[in-house]
């Protein structure tokens, strides 16, 4: 049996906004029964643009359950813009953890939302089988194509092929495909690298200029948005890279910290100062 967490069972053994939502506003299916696991979200939008109502349903184990009641848990409230920027590792943080081979279902939740935030804009989801519109199917047995590969390796910093296989399925049946998704790899962090080279201003300052930057970015950008909600931040420590805060007030005790963590906080870091950095919340 799978060591689930405490969060995880609970929500696996009382999973919240389970069944389809009536007259939804968007409707997103992913997944194959065939292949083990299929999964359906709907949801509505209140009279500003918001996430009112989420349901989901699930043919999936412990795991894809959980995951798809913590998904409908995270998006409520929350505008369409602010919905498709939430990706499988927000699932798994506000669940605390997911066994390594289970992660493809939090991948499953997140397209299942991209495809219901697309069905509500009218837009087309193709089929993952469709290589016109998704690219070059590489695993025969679960159709998963060489774009969805690239897309959750560089999501996930994922570098093998296990990775892979535990989070899209690719190779885990014949096993014919597995040098190819490695040489599929091994190109998507070769070409990183060589982007990751190119001149970063940030890089070039000092300690104490690094420290200052961070601090300004948090006083002016980040700070007065979680206060509107009855939140804070402090900004505690810096090395490496990663940028250590506290989050306080409201947002110390929110279900969701660690979705605002990295929508707010550490997506305002990158976007004002460098795309290198990291935010970790310390108690």
């Amino acid at each position: 049996m799978w060591d689930y967490n405490k969060n995880v069972m609970d929500h696996f053994l009382n999973p919240r906004n389970v069944g389809e939502v009536e007259n939804p506003d968007g409707v997103g299916e992913v997944g194959n029964i065939t292949c083990g696991d299929a999964l359906k979200l709907t949801f509505k939008l209140d009279e500003n643009g918001r996430i009112v109502e989420a349901k989901f349903q699930t043919f999936g184990c412990a795991s894809a359950i959980a995951s798809s009641s913590v998904l409908t848990e995270i998006v409520k409230g929350m505008t369409l813009e602010e919905a498709a920027t939430v990706t499988n590792k927000d699932i798994v943080d506000v669940l605390g953890e997911l066994p390594e081979e289970k992660m493809h279902c939090s991948v499953m939740g997140m397209e299942a939302l991209q495809a219901a935030i697309a069905n509500y804009r009218g837009e087309e989801v193709a089929a993952e089988a469709d290589e016109d519109h998704e690219g070059r199917i590489v695993c025969k047995c679960f159709g998963v194509t060489d774009t969805k590969i690239r897309r959750v390796a560089l999501e996930n910093n994922l570098h093998n092929v296990e990775e892979i296989k535990n989070f899209t399925k690719a190779g885990g049946a014949c096993g014919c495909c597995l040098d190819e998704i490695q040489q599929i790899l091994d190109g998507i962090w070769k070409d990183r690298e060589g982007a990751m080279q190119k001149e970063d201003p940030f890089a070039k300052m000092s300690v104490v200029q690094k420290v200052i930057k961070i601090q300004e970015v948090i006083d002016r950008e980040i700070k007065p948005m979680l206060e509107k909600d009855g939140g804070s931040i402090e900004f505690v420590d810096f090395r490496d890279d990663k940028v250590q805060v506290r989050l306080q007030g409201r947002c110390a005790a929110c279900p969701s910290a660690a979705v605002t963590l990295k929508h707010t906080v550490q997506a305002k870091l990158q976007e004002f100062i460098s795309p290198l950095l990291t935010v970790e919340n310390v108690k």
